[in-house]
């Protein structure tokens, strides 16, 4: 079976920039992982790399949905949109919701990328498209229901706590039927209570849909518990890779980025 993302010897210059160099990369079927290292050292590059928001300089970015080797395609210099169609989706560090609009339009506005109406049926609405403007509101209320924001649906996304701002970027992203999600710092501004709820989020995102994950995040803590394998990069290299044991404890990563060994 092959990895479903596939990553191989990517480099991003911009100008004299080098900021990711040959790094490879590969995630698995079910498997949650992570991306890991000091502040500037390329991850969320990486991220705009896979996702269409940079074409990489050179390397290749291979998928595989559900590690189909006949169903392989390199996605390099595609657009943002074609690459959640394919089924990639993200969400980014900074939160960018759509604050005038309620929960549920959202996440409604995740289905976008799956939907079949155009411009003619928006204007005319035929039953064809009455049919899915319901299966929209269906699928997203489904959705809110599983992430826990059901009580929110027709709440404006701006009077949300802070914590369910966040769990509303992953259901408008896992409304586009992702095979792979890529969480960009998830936990990043949450206490300790909403960070424990979102490491139960990310495990259920997995084992009930289907969806495996990788993730860039600071809180290390949340990292060991939920990874089965992380990438350090430093500077735009990757520097180690391995189960969070390893990672724990190499000195390499300790001196560049940790600083001492995590506590379990």
């Amino acid at each position: 079976m092959k990895p479903i993302l596939e990553v191989k010897n990517m480099t991003m210059d911009f100008g004299g920039l080098r900021a990711i160099d040959s790094v490879d990369l590969s995630i698995e079927k079910g498997q949650i992982a992570a991306l890991i290292g000091p502040n500037g050292a390329g991850k969320t590059t990486f991220f705009n790399c896979i996702t269409g928001i940079y074409t990489p300089t050179s390397g290749d970015i291979y998928i595989s949905p559900n590690g189909d080797e006949t169903k392989q395609q390199r996605i390099n210099g595609l657009k943002p949109n074609i690459v959640t169609r394919k089924g990639l989706a993200r969400t980014f560090q900074n939160i960018r919701l759509f604050t005038s609009m309620t929960v549920l339009e959202n996440v409604m506005i995740g289905c976008h990328s799956i939907t079949k109406a155009g411009i003619m049926g928006a204007i005319f609405r035929g039953a064809s498209t009455q049919a899915e403007e319901k299966m929209i509101v269906e699928k997203s209320s489904s959705i809110l229901e599983k992430i826990g924001l059901a009580k929110y649906v027709d709440e404006l996304a701006i009077n949300l706590p802070y914590g369910a701002q966040r769990r509303l970027e992953i259901a408008r992203a896992l409304a586009t039927n992702p095979f792979l999600l890529l969480l960009d710092e998830p936990a990043a501004g949450m206490n300790p209570q909403e960070t424990m709820e979102l490491d139960e989020l990310i495990l259920r995102i997995r084992d009930t849909e289907g969806v495996s994950i990788l993730l860039i995040e600071h809180d290390m803590k949340l990292v060991m518990s939920l990874s089965e394998k992380i990438y350090v990069v430093d500077y735009g290299k990757k520097i180690a890779s391995g189960t969070p044991e390893n990672i724990r404890n190499n000195p390499v990563v300790i001196k560049a980025y940790l600083g001492e060994a995590v506590d379990d």
